[in-house]
């Protein structure tokens, strides 16, 4: 049987990057600490964690976080059912990987339902939505919003929806670079807005509507959804957006679609180990109820 003390230390090491901080939060002293995480290493046969400035966990080392959070959860379950057992456990933080359109659209209602029905916390670890469940297999997360219904070892799927994303511009830089229309050789010459090195969302709606060149456009990266609105509507570029994020925009016309009626939707997917299935109920039902709200249904022509 796993020695839990040991796995708290090794936990907080991985959480506060040092073992140091790990010995503060835990009132022990970092030999203490440094002691526990070794004892755990030999025992295992294994090293747990990378040490350097921060200290970072190898595979196994997030594995067995991932194994401590779980069990958080069903203790807190437990608790939940049974008020009167563990009355003084802390609530557990879940730890989820969510990509930022979701988080600036419709994940925001599902963690505020969340929230408001128990004393869970939760962090958030932001990441393309092509990347999330490699975090979810290192054992970074619990749960994640991810791109993709493939099959992930000991974990479960669901179907969200479609998130629906429209390429827009602000009217002037329409009228600068589009006067002769929006075409393969106008897009190949005309800023676009990029959120980071890992989106790949303007190329893919290039491609999917048959206006990728082997010409690459010049590329501003922005990492903000808001900052990246707001580029797009000072003319910096053209970019592709959530249309539940730039409703507004469109309306009064601060945005206009590049190329009305011609839409990309990306298909978004709720994945969890099965172990923690029943510790992440509550939640699950919290993140559907949200989807259906906002996304686009999967069957939807």
């Amino acid at each position: 049987m796993l020695d839990y003390t040991s796995l708290e230390a090794l936990a907080t090491v991985l959480h506060e990057g040092s073992f140091e901080r790990a010995a503060r939060r835990l009132h022990v002293t970092p030999s203490a600490v440094s002691q526990r995480v070794k004892q755990l290493e030999e025992r295992l046969g294994q090293v747990l964690v990378q040490r350097g400035s921060p200290c970072t966990g190898t595979e196994a080392g997030q594995r067995l976080c991932l194994h401590l959070e779980q069990v958080a959860l069903l203790e807190h379950q437990l608790r939940r059912s049974h008020p009167g057992l563990l009355p003084d456990a802390p609530a557990p933080t879940l730890k989820l990987a969510v990509n930022a359109d979701s988080l600036s659209t419709w994940f925001m209602d599902a963690m505020a339902a969340f929230t408001a029905g128990g004393p869970e916390l939760l962090e958030l670890r932001l990441d393309d939505q092509e990347h999330t469940a490699e975090r979810l297999r290192r054992g970074e997360v619990v749960a994640a919003v991810t791109a993709s219904g493939a099959s992930i070892a000991g974990c479960n799927s669901w179907p969200l929806g479609r998130m629906r994303y429209v390429a827009a511009a602000s009217p002037g830089f329409i009228a600068r670079h589009f006067a002769q229309g929006v075409s393969a050789a106008a897009l190949a010459q005309a800023p676009v807005m990029v959120y980071d090195r890992k989106d790949r969302l303007p190329q893919q709606w290039l491609q999917a509507h048959g206006l990728a060149t082997r010409t690459h456009a010049p590329q501003h990266f922005l990492p903000s959804n808001f900052g990246y609105v707001r580029a797009c509507e000072v003319g910096m570029g053209w970019g592709i957006h959530p249309t539940g994020l730039i409703g507004p925009q469109l309306a009064h016309g601060s945005l206009v679609q590049l190329l009305p009626g011609m839409a990309l939707d990306m298909p978004l997917f709720w994945t969890h180990p099965r172990s923690a299935q029943a510790a992440l109920e509550r939640l699950t039902h919290c993140v559907m109820a949200a989807a259906r709200q906002w996304l686009e249904p999967e069957n939807a022509i």
